[in-house]
């Protein structure tokens, strides 16, 4: 335990003492929430790393692993991996073009008004509170199982670290800090991947052992599955506000291509590794052990406290980096999309930094009170994937290259979407729910969109092939 508390604290403190060091730099609200567009190669990469390997992938994947064996990686983190590579190489030069801070901006500067209030609560709320929240759990069950730290204790302890270092820092502070970490993510998930399979007599013995099906690119459940998945869920990944961020805050659009890509080239290469541990941990670990605590067993039954803890360390940058990315996000939506264009449309600089860390306070609260909740951090995620992913992604897709799509097209689409895509579970339908939104959303944009004109509001361009003017909001941008 010594050991434990001796990295914690040694790790806080140097988080902290960063934060404190760009708390004193930053004097406006695009460098606390954008880093003012300036950002360098490295650290561009390095963020996209920590930010990828949060809760969701080592110890929800871990868990994966544990259940479905190798193949979830093809249908969790491939996929993934794949979509973001489709931003950043395909939208990522047209969207630095627009100068934008979040998403639900890309909509309101397309269509005036309040057409970015659906996407911006998405979000904020739904997806910004839930996996904030996921990595608060993540700590906790850290601090329980090297520390014995109650659940909720830790989930305390995880709420007041991130809140201090989120309100001081910043993205800047974000930024940097996640350069770092992603080596010590890294060599964390490496040291335990060699350790576990070496524990069950190497890759040989381990998958002579091991059932095909747990082997195979099919998994237990078929390449239906796996495709079914890509389908429904991926294309979330083309709308991840995160990723977006970095593409914003890269100093050039080189850098934001290139970094961006290693980032998740090499993300992808470590996200294996989890579902690797999960399948070795069947040959030792109970196999009615509760999915997400199997990273942890593994960790602590396998390591000693030095060795151990510097892997317990990986895991909590990971979770801490997740963390501060997603409530910045939340943030962003909240300072920007509600604050600035719908409650004070003249506000300065200063009253926009103070706004920034205001909200920075709103979604950290609610996902500590969401943290307390959480039962299943897996089917947390996934929920929050795919109820985005059905409302957004293709709006997105037509804002980008149809000039004929609508305000009042794109509005029924979210909407109506997001209402049917929550009530398919009281519906007799045998579609599966992500693909029955996915045709939901595009039948109500495209029809909609057709029978009805442009808003005096909008700005009739593809946003793909130039940059979005709109005359309505010239006196905020």
């Amino acid at each position: 335990m010594g050991w434990y508390i001796f990295y914690f604290v040694l790790y806080f403190i140097f988080m902290l003492g960063i934060a404190a060091f760009y708390f004193r730099r930053i004097t406006t609200y695009e460098d606390y929430l954008i880093s003012s567009w300036n950002t360098g190669f490295w650290k561009i990469t390095g963020t996209i790393i920590s930010t990828f390997c949060g809760a969701a992938v080592f110890i929800g994947w871990v868990g994966l692993g544990f259940t479905v064996g190798l193949s979830g990686y093809w249908k969790f983190a491939f996929v993934a991996i794949v979509f973001s590579l489709i931003l950043i190489l395909g939208f990522a030069k047209p969207l630095r073009r627009q100068r934008l801070i979040t998403m639900a901006d890309l909509f309101t500067v397309r269509f005036g008004g309040k057409a970015g209030i659906v996407p911006s609560i998405l979000s904020a709320f739904i997806y910004s509170v839930p996996t904030t929240a996921l990595q608060m759990v993540g700590m906790s069950t850290v601090f329980n199982i090297t520390m014995g730290v109650s659940l909720p204790m830790g989930i305390f302890i995880s709420f007041v670290v991130i809140l201090i270092f989120t309100v001081i820092g910043g993205l800047p502070a974000t930024i940097l800090t996640d350069a770092i970490q992603s080596i010590i993510i890294i060599i964390g998930v490496v040291v335990l991947a060699i350790v576990t399979v070496m524990h069950v007599g190497g890759f040989g013995a381990l998958f002579e052992a091991s059932a095909p099906e747990y082997l195979s690119i099919a998994g237990p459940e078929g390449y239906g599955e796996i495709l079914l998945y890509a389908l429904s869920v991926g294309p979330f990944y083309m709308v991840w506000q995160s990723t977006w961020q970095r593409i914003f805050a890269a100093k050039d659009e080189k850098t934001a291509v290139g970094a961006n890509t290693l980032g998740f080239i090499i993300a992808g290469l470590v996200s294996f590794l989890p579902f690797l541990i999960g399948l070795a941990a069947r040959q030792f670990v109970p196999l009615d052990m509760h999915p997400d605590l199997i990273f942890s067993y593994v960790t602590d039954f396998l390591l000693a406290s030095p060795i151990g803890g510097l892997v317990f360390l990986g895991l909590l940058a990971a979770l801490m980096t997740g963390a501060t990315s997603f409530i910045l996000q939340g943030s962003s939506n909240l300072t920007v999309d509600f604050y600035r264009n719908f409650i004070n449309k003249n506000a300065g600089g200063r009253r926009m930094l103070f706004f920034s860390r205001v909200s920075v306070l709103i979604i950290t609260s609610l996902a500590c009170l969401f943290a307390y909740t959480v039962e299943d951090i897996a089917t947390t995620y996934q929920w929050a994937l795919r109820l985005t992913a059905t409302v957004i992604v293709f709006p997105f897709l037509a804002v980008m290259f149809w000039k004929r799509v609508t305000k009042m097209g794109v509005f029924v689409s979210m909407l109506g979407t997001a209402l049917l895509v929550l009530a398919y579970p009281f519906l007799p339908i045998g579609m599966d729910h992500a693909l029955f939104g996915f045709l939901v959303s595009i039948v109500l944009l495209v029809g909609v969109s057709l029978m009805t004109k442009h808003a005096p509001s909008e700005t009739v361009q593809a946003a793909y092939f130039e940059k979005l003017h709109n005359p309505t909001l010239e006196d905020r941008r």
